[in-house]
């Protein structure tokens, strides 16, 4: 994204016909060759290419396999951006393509769509290009392509063939390809290849084990001549997976996640292939702490032994995509809680000090630094909030539900709302305009007063309360205008936290989220949403929604501290957000919206984890609304995940209305449904997609929610987008909405008499 969110600017300039191809490529050209110059400067050796991305990197391998499913037109030649942005981002006839969350991170990658049919070309020589294009800088990468069985592993089925069918049969075909790129790269002069196959840390099939064999041994022949290194990241992996892929024909070095897999360790004790390299990734990709450089160090001297001196190569644990960029753009952190951080940009010269002590060129200086910071950061009293330690201690002892069953509650609330068959309703933000971000920086920098502030978001409220009554929704929001982003918004009211300037991550296409840093014990010290929501209800006699984000997603959307369990710092903030609720309900709030967004990205990536991971998760979202009147209704949204195979523990939340994404990922929400699981409480699975531009017709909404009606009771059914609505614009929102309300109301109808 750059710096500066540069990429950010230049799409959403060329998205909306304001700036040329030609503009968009020089700013892309122009962070490439910035990252690539501030890697050789720190004396990164092994530099990648081919990891910058218009959208997303899984796209642009299905670009270059020119898997391009059909309604998006024939594929002849190059890939196009017209055609990449529709796979993307959808287009006025099309939908886009089924998005979701890469691993348990927050970052969206696009599905590919394959089945037996498709006609795989070489149809992107994006690798190639940028190969060229960094040693035409000087600068000799390594190529970076995903692996080719992660990416078949990654892919669905396409609309219109078999569920069952097998995604890995199509790996001949694809390998095709790949020799092709390779053949390219190695003409080009590449000497070293890096493929991600990321899916080894996941628990695999003898079948899916076989497939790296079989598929790397097609390829060794194209590979040889040039070093060929296999990177796995996010999690250990399993004995039988490091045998398979220690075991590969062709390949020269393996690398590994030795922050979130210290368990891979025992296996490269274990053994390690002589003569091969190892990328030991001791640096966290996925955080925003300074590195403890002599523990680190400690670990690489251990591996020494086992791998060779000069076959050891320091690396991150994964890509950088999931961290901030450079520290040097914080200008407003103080200056102790900015010594125990790195940045990107702080990460590769960590990478290069570690490599340094490992060649017996220790910077004594540097390591005394990052040593005097981490014990700064361990005994700071900013740190540690004992009363609050407690509180969380205590919760363990409880099982923190409701008194009355789901049912019981609804019928209640039902009598107290008097809310339609089919009721509407929104997730939550409206479209964040040019002129509302205008306000909230003018206030942020004391340039307008707290009074002139206040009128223009009561103001901008009275608009979207308005909107929704004339649409004729149900149940309605207040529109969100205060508010910068879901998790940031809560966290600057919170203690226990430290925000960035420019600390942006990439969570898909364009989209950056800031996350928050809790470095510390979190508390409430005062409400945080009460007035805005209250002021809200005051406009309308209509349900008023109370938006709050739940414990989860506030744990999963920032950058957490790595000094106790992530159990812990999600009660602490469970009896934050469960403080914030009852002060909703005090003051008239009767429906309050929690959202966990987040809960399904934390799942770990083992299944023997994962049991743990959803106890303490569930039970702290439980614990924010336990103190609740039974009439006091509380929904809770999910986004963008697959939420199949942990739907027991959705239901195990006991909300009494759950929104969720369903209709980008084709509505593979409601199989659960038809495969028998019994869901009693009030749920909105969502009727169109709101990351694209698209308007979808009324006849279309109304076809999804008779879809739904077949599987699910018609007296629990909620009509609602997907998600929310701040990334789109209101010529969009108003027909959509409009189209979404008709629907319902056909549908209504159609109940009514019989039909």
């Amino acid at each position: 994204m750059g710096p500066k969110r540069e990429l950010k600017f230049a799409l959403e300039s060329f998205w909306e016909g304001k700036s040329s191809a030609d503009d968009l490529q020089k700013v892309a050209a122009d962070l490439r060759a910035s990252i690539w110059k501030q890697m050789t400067d720190a004396g990164i050796k092994y530099i990648p290419s081919n990891t910058f991305s218009y959208y997303d990197q899984m796209l642009d391998t299905t670009a270059m396999l020119g898997a391009v499913p059909p309604r998006y037109g024939l594929n002849n030649g190059e890939i196009e951006f017209d055609t990449y942005f529709s796979m993307a981002r959808g287009n006025a006839s099309v939908p886009a393509m089924e998005m979701t969350k890469w691993f348990d991170t927050n970052y969206h990658f696009i599905v590919p769509e394959l089945g037996p049919d498709v006609n795989f070309t070489y149809a992107s020589h994006k690798a190639v290009n940028e190969y060229k294009e960094a040693k035409a800088l000087g600068v000799d990468t390594v190529p970076v392509l995903i692996g080719p069985v992660s990416y078949l592993v990654l892919s669905k089925p396409a609309k219109g063939v078999d569920k069952s069918f097998c995604l890995l049969s199509l790996l001949p075909k694809v390998l095709a390809i790949y020799k092709e790129v390779v053949a390219d790269l190695k003409e080009a002069g590449a000497s070293w290849v890096q493929f991600d196959e990321p899916i080894f840390v996941l628990d695999l099939d003898s079948q899916t084990l076989q497939a790296f064999s079989t598929a790397y041994a097609e390829l060794e022949s194209t590979l040889s001549g040039l070093n060929v290194l296999i990177e796995t990241y996010f999690a250990d992996i399993t004995a039988e997976a490091y045998q398979t892929l220690t075991a590969l024909n062709g390949v020269t070095a393996f690398g590994f996640d030795l922050v979130r897999g210290t368990k891979t360790l025992d296996l490269i004790k274990g053994g390690f292939p002589s003569g091969k390299y190892m990328f030991a990734g001791v640096v966290d990709g996925r955080n925003i702490w300074a590195n403890n450089l002599a523990a680190s160090l400690d670990t690489l001297n251990s591996l020494e032994g086992i791998v060779g001196k000069d076959k050891l190569v320091v690396s991150t644990s994964c890509s950088l995509l999931h961290t901030a960029v450079d520290l040097v753009n914080e200008t407003k952190l103080d200056n102790e809680i900015k010594s125990w951080l790195a940045f990107a940009a702080q990460k590769i010269v960590e990478v290069n000090a570690l490599a340094k002590a490992l060649s017996g060129q220790k910077d004594e200086a540097f390591f005394s630094s990052n040593a005097a910071a981490q014990a700064s950061r361990k005994s700071s009293p900013r740190v540690t909030n004992e009363a609050v330690q407690k509180a969380a201690a205590a919760l363990k002892g409880s099982d923190h539900r409701r008194a009355t069953n789901v049912s019981a509650r609804l019928d209640a609330q039902q009598k107290k709302f008097n809310l339609p068959i089919l009721p509407t309703t929104t997730i939550g933000s409206f479209p964040q305009t040019v002129e509302l971000r205008r306000v909230r920086r003018e206030y942020k920098a004391n340039k307008i007063s707290e009074e002139e502030y206040v009128s223009s978001i009561k103001e901008e409220i009275r608009k979207v309360v308005e909107l929704q009554e004339n649409l004729d929704i149900d149940v309605l929001v207040h529109g969100e205008p205060e508010r910068n982003d879901m998790v940031e918004y809560f966290g600057e009211q919170l203690s226990g936290f430290a925000f960035t300037v420019n600390g942006w991550v990439q969570s898909y296409g364009s989209r950056c989220v800031k996350p928050p840093i809790i470095y510390g014990d979190v508390s409430r010290p005062k409400p945080m949403t009460v007035f805005w929501s209250s002021t809200a209800q005051s406009m309308t006699k209509r349900p008023m929604k109370g938006m709050l984000t739940g414990p989860v997603t506030i744990l999963n959307w920032s950058f957490v501290r790595n000094d106790q369990p992530r159990s812990e710092t999600t009660y602490q903030i469970a009896l934050a957000i469960k403080d914030e609720v009852e002060d909703l309900e005090k003051a008239g709030i009767t429906v309050i919206q929690i959202d966990e967004a987040a809960l399904r990205e934390g799942l770990p990536l083992r299944k023997s984890e994962q049991a743990n991971y959803l106890d303490w998760a569930v039970h702290s979202f439980r614990i924010t609304n336990i103190g609740v009147q039974d009439t006091t209704q509380i929904h809770t949204h999910m986004c963008y995940s697959n939420f199949n195979d942990i739907i027991h523990s959705i239901i195990d939340m006991d909300a009494d209305v759950i929104t969720i994404e369903n209709s980008r990922s084709d509505e593979k929400l409601l199989s659960v449904f038809r495969d028998g699981v019994k869901y009693g409480a009030g749920i909105g699975p969502g009727v169109y997609d709101i990351h694209s531009p698209r308007i979808p017709p009324t006849d279309e909404i109304a076809d999804r929610i008779n879809k739904m009606l077949a599987v699910l009771e018609k007296n629990i059914l909620w009509v609602n987008p997907d998600c929310g609505l701040k990334t789109r614009k209101y010529p969009e929102v108003n027909p959509a909405l409009t189209n979404m309300v008709a629907a319902t109301k056909l549908i209504r109808n159609q109940l009514a008499s019989g039909k």
